[in-house]
């Protein structure tokens, strides 16, 4: 009896808990000005800590079953309790998501005015990180990506061949593939395309195209190149657990 009622108490206290940690304000506002009434009233979309909206005029679409909280914003994942109070959403262009996504604490996410970015399902983007799309970006489902990494479409300013005159493109592309994991601080620029089962290194820099390479690597350095071959995350192994995070 005394067993039954401590988890009675236990799960009280993580509701409790977990009421507290949702920002309420955010996440009624957003879900019902972007969503259809009975997509909104589901809650798809949480927001959790503090966040700034400089907008949400773009498009932003859900594939697949709606869920309640499928989509977390600055949710609670990760070792860190702590939010700096930095999260900033700037929407314009389309952002569509597959399925379920993470966004960890004080992230920065700015889709461009007719720029298209496509978020896997099970992807996600750890504390700090930093999503930036100008043209185009696409990660694959389990497309997860550690701590302070950014993915960034554009070099922001023109470049010109000072013999030619040439002006050299300021954006292009970002396809990354699917059961990718991206270490901590890794920076995906504009360009770059990855493999399925492809893991890469903490503090690497990624400017090309790496699916000649195959599946199963690792890739790593600056610029990053390959490290190894038949190697991967075990995914298998971790689907049950990374499932639990994104359950609320």
């Amino acid at each position: 009896m005394i067993k039954s009622s401590y988890k009675k108490f236990r799960s009280l206290y993580h509701k409790i808990r977990f009421y507290y940690s949702v920002n309420w304000t955010k996440t009624l506002y957003f879900n019902f000005k972007k969503f259809p009434f009975e997509t909104a009233k589901k809650l798809p979309v949480f927001f959790y800590g503090k966040v700034k909206f400089t907008s949400i005029k773009g498009e932003i679409q859900i594939d697949g079953n709606i869920q309640k909280g499928m989509i977390g914003f600055g949710q609670p994942y990760e070792l860190n309790t702590v939010h700096k109070g930095i999260a900033e959403v700037f929407i314009l262009g389309k952002l569509i998501f597959k399925g379920k996504f993470q966004f960890g604490k004080d992230c920065f996410v700015f889709i461009g005015e007719n720029a298209f970015c496509s978020l896997g399902n099970m992807a996600s983007i750890a504390s700090g990180g930093k999503l930036i799309c100008t043209e185009k970006i696409v990660l694959g489902d389990y497309a997860r990506f550690g701590s302070e990494s950014q993915i960034i479409d554009t070099n922001f300013h023109d470049l010109i061949d000072t013999q030619t005159g040439e002006k050299l493109p300021k954006s292009a592309p970002i396809f990354i593939g699917t059961y990718n994991f991206m270490s901590n601080r890794v920076s995906v620029l504009k360009g770059t395309k990855t493999p399925d089962f492809c893991t890469v290194a903490s503090n690497s820099l990624c400017t090309k195209d790496y699916t000649s390479l195959g599946e199963n690597i690792l890739i790593g350095g600056v610029p990053s190149k390959l490290i190894r071959t038949h190697i991967s995350r075990d995914w298998q192994g971790e689907k049950q657990q990374l499932d639990d995070f994104l359950t609320i």
